[in-house]
């Protein structure tokens, strides 16, 4: 069959002993096997570390489409880094973020199998030679990849695929090659300088960081994973049979490589490489086999996020791959300049090499000149990518752009996470959703239905004090499970705007202050999330965040009306916990700044109601469910695009709205800082003079909208019943249905439901 090699250097998988169990149908045998042994499961299982190689939605897209690529019966394999730590934990000291290393392989991984027949070389620096008989890359530091295999089960199919992570090894004559009457400890300490490689996952969600070792890893990736292709390629038994394979012709029918994002983007020169300089294909030949290989997905249109590799780094670590991208890139502007003669703005715009005081490669730009296809995560990002990021390309070469609205597994998601929703579901409409997850729109006929809304209110509310008593156990915090849990869980950043969340939580507060005697909703407002290390503007909102849950929890004014609570060390495992007993799910970002999210189809399927932007897949998911049944506000991408003609200017908003200027005057005051009045001087700063993201133009309709909120949750039946008109509507949230786009539309290959035979019966 075709091969599928899904390369990321992120891989967010979580935890593995309750996903294999569910996949291969054993949860309740193992349940009662333990249980007879006397111990609980569920404490078992509380044992297991994340596997956190990753930092947020793009780590945890593949880890969900490695799921549904084996549960479709596709022969895939994911391709990545076996850092030996992952995202950091965080821990929370005096309001502030902390990092801790994640030393998560401390006692073991049962799940990982090492393949040290399998190493491989990977070569580094060195110089280039042309000669004769060919181009010679030589005088390279040599860094070896050992890959260590992880099974990826499908849904009750007997299917196995497998997640191949590579970690880096010093070879033994690492640094005593030289002839140097040198140091021999020091020579064997050095050997650390190699395997440094894949020591740590670089902690940046949406943000470029143009550094060596990073670049490495990118290569280090590329290298290995692109020699295993090859090889595997080479021993199976299609094709010719030469004792030295040098047909390639075949090659893009029997792979296809997809990039997740430009980061392992080095696949494409490192291709042509392999083909020209090592196997000997002639150059044009070697181009159409890469393009037809690869494709690339596009994961932000952030420009800080864009990432730009200097020349001179590229000159120093991989010289030939430097060469290749200067004539891939001069075939591509000599195309450009045929077809648009004179045009010269036209091609500084679409060139790979960024001219200027540092002159650097647009990974994107090679990538979207290097492969067939390329996509988008959401139909509104899809439309932005060809009418905006890459324009250009989009006028040259219209058919590659596609769109490929992400999605998220439904067994982690909703039957391992959710099982009292699982089965109320399967109550209803059978077990077939769970690898049909558009089957939900079964649950239609039953929005009416009051036994039905009476299972669901009952599992959430479940949910809910199972979460609460989680809540007191870990952190020692007493929540209302009445309530309305007031969910925002993701990576802090500004363009997510976690600000307005917390100046929403502020009106609130000022509001019961203002009248105590007065009914309110009580709310408890969760947010979670790590904020990068080096993002300074992060690591504020979180203080800030805790600090006015320092003020809003200690108040007797306020009682158990208003909670806001941090999330300490939001992670996978934290999510199964957290998002199963959410109320209201929050996805605020700046219309057209988040190119899909996940989090957003996590909690529609599992019971929550949105408030949110027209932006990512929240414009699909009000398109699915009906506007009226999600809370939508704030600008369009187009109010966007017009503020910014016009000229946003923050402070016109904060002195015609009185409790905004209120909440902000709290916040720069020293309100909520008391030992430290200026603790918030910067982001009141950047709120009134220079905020991208524009929060206070969607105040105003935000709080509206949450009033919106308030008064349907004051009728629990009318909410269920949006609840239920929710969940029906999410099947097309589901990466099985994702993957078999991709598969149709992109590797040209069709998935199939059939399950293979166990491997205790015989094989036809």
């Amino acid at each position: 069959p075709q091969r599928i090699y899904y390369l990321s250097l992120e891989f967010y998988m979580g935890r593995t002993l309750q996903n294999t169990m569910v996949n291969l149908g054993l949860q309740n045998a193992c349940d009662e096997a333990i249980y007879q042994l006397g111990l609980d499961l569920e404490e078992l299982e509380e044992i297991e570390e994340d596997a956190g190689l990753g930092n947020g939605g793009l780590g945890r897209l593949a880890a969900c489409f490695l799921d549904s690529m084996a549960t479709l019966g596709l022969a895939a394999y994911g391709y990545g880094i076996r850092y030996e730590f992952g995202i950091f934990n965080q821990k929370i000291v005096d309001g502030w973020q902390v990092e801790e290393a994640d030393d998560w392989l401390r006692y073991g991984n049962p799940w990982e199998k090492a393949r040290p027949e399998y190493m491989l070389p990977v070569h580094f620096y060195g110089r280039v030679d042309h000669t004769p008989e060919g181009v010679k890359w030589v005088d390279t530091q040599v860094v070896l990849a050992m890959p260590y295999d992880t099974p990826v089960p499908g849904y009750k199919n007997n299917t196995v695929n497998t997640m191949r992570l590579w970690s880096a090894k010093a070879p033994n004559d690492f640094n005593l090659q030289e002839f140097n009457v040198g140091d021999y400890i020091e020579a064997v300490l050095d050997r650390n300088l190699a395997e440094n490689i894949s020591r740590v996952l670089y902690p940046n969600d949406n943000f470029f960081e143009g550094k060596e070792l990073r670049l490495k890893q990118e290569y280090f990736v590329v290298a290995a994973t692109l020699q295993d292709i090859i090889r595997r390629f080479k021993s199976s038994k299609f094709g010719c049979r030469d004792p030295v394979r040098t047909c390639f012709e075949t090659f893009p029918d029997k792979v296809a490589i997809q990039l997740n994002d430009t980061h392992p983007a080095l696949s494409i020169p490192e291709l042509m490489r392999i083909l020209v300089d090592v196997e000997k294909v002639d150059w044009d030949k070697a181009w159409e086999i890469t393009k037809r290989t690869c494709a690339y997905t596009n994961h932000t249109v952030l420009p800080e996020a864009l990432e730009r590799w200097p020349v001179s780094m590229f000159e120093k670590l991989l010289p030939r791959h430097l060469e290749i991208i200067y004539a891939l890139n001069q075939m591509h502007l000599d195309r450009v300049a045929a077809l648009y003669p004179g045009d010269v703005d036209r091609l500084r715009r679409m060139s790979v090499i960024e001219e200027g005081d540092c002159k650097r490669i647009n990974m994107a730009h090679l990538c979207v000149i290097g492969s067939h296809a390329v996509n988008g995560v959401a139909r509104i990002h899809s439309d932005i990518v060809k009418n905006s990021v890459f324009k250009d390309f989009y006028e040259l070469e219209p058919e590659k752009f596609q769109n490929k609205t992400n999605g998220i597994t439904p067994r982690r998601w909703l039957l391992l996470c959710n099982p009292g929703l699982a089965d109320v579901i399967a109550e209803k409409i059978g077990e077939g959703f769970i690898t049909d997850l558009s089957q939900l729109k079964k649950l239609l006929d039953f929005v009416n239905n009051e036994t039905f809304i009476r299972d669901v209110a009952k599992v959430k509310q479940e949910n809910k004090l199972k979460f609460a008593a989680y809540l007191e156990e870990q952190y020692k915090v007493k929540i209302n499970p009445s309530s309305m849990f007031d969910v925002q869980v993701k990576r802090i950043h500004e363009y997510k705007r976690q600000l307005l969340n917390c100046l929403h939580a502020i009106t609130l507060y000022n509001r019961i202050r203002s009248d105590p005697s007065k009914s309110f909703v009580p709310r408890t407002i969760m947010i979670g999330g790590k904020a990068a290390p080096g993002y300074h503007m992060a690591k504020m909102i979180i203080k800030l965040i805790t600090s006015i849950g320092e003020v809003v929890n200690n108040d007797p004014y306020v009682g158990d009306r208003l909670k806001v609570i941090f999330l300490e060390n939001y992670r996978v495992s934290l999510a199964e916990k957290v998002i199963p007993a959410a109320d209201l799910s929050q996805q605020i970002s700046t219309a057209g700044t988040e190119a899909s999210g996940t989090g957003n189809m996590k909690f529609m399927v599992n019971g929550a109601l949105t408030i949110g932007t027209m932006d990512g897949a929240n414009v699909e998911m009000a398109e699915e469910a009906g506007e009226e049944n999600l809370f939508i506000f704030g600008l369009r991408v187009e109010d966007v695009e017009a503020l910014d003609r016009q000229g946003y200017n923050a402070r016109e908003y904060y002195e015609r709205l009185p409790e905004l200027r209120q909440a902000v005057d709290q916040i720069s005051s020293g309100f909520f800082s008391p030992r430290d009045p200026g603790c918030f001087r910067d982001v009141v700063n950047m709120l009134m003079n220079h905020d991208r993201f524009k929060v206070f133009a969607d105040y105003e309709a935000y709080i509206q909208c949450q009033g919106q909120v308030d008064q349907l949750f004051m009728d629990p039946r009318e909410w269920t019943k949006k609840v239920i008109q929710n969940i029906a509507c999410s099947g097309k949230f589901s990466s099985d249905r994702t993957i078999v786009e991709y598969a149709r539309e992109i590797w040209g290959v069709e998935p199939s439901a059939t399950k293979i035979p166990p491997p205790n019966l015989p094989r036809d």
